[in-house]
């Protein structure tokens, strides 16, 4: 479990979760742009509900380890969502896909 430390308050949020909304918020600020994310969350009074946190270049947000609540938080497909946006805001990388019948022809 993580505590999101987010516009002068806090929620506790699955180690994924914000692992992912992290990542995801560090490639917006990359871009200049912004998005409304919606995650599972646990807020500082122990209210398990949902929370609607706009990220991007001004966010100023961090996160610690924290005692585990006893709260599920997971939530596999806003992991998901929030991977596949943060892959495709970075910049296009070449692959390069080496055969091993052909790897010694490319250097003769």
């Amino acid at each position: 479990m993580q505590k999101l430390y987010y516009a002068g308050g806090h929620i506790f949020l699955d180690d994924d979760v914000c692992d992912a909304l992290v990542m995801y918020a560090r490639a917006l600020a990359d871009v200049n742009k912004s998005d409304l994310v919606t995650v599972p969350a646990l807020s500082d009074e122990g209210m398990q509900g949902r929370t609607r946190l706009l990220i991007g270049p001004a966010s100023q947000l961090f996160a610690t380890p924290a005692l585990d609540r006893g709260a599920d938080l997971s939530d596999a497909e806003a992991v998901e969502s929030m991977r596949d946006k943060t892959v495709h805001l970075q910049p296009s990388r070449p692959v390069f896909e080496e055969n091993p019948e052909t790897a010694d022809e490319q250097f003769e």
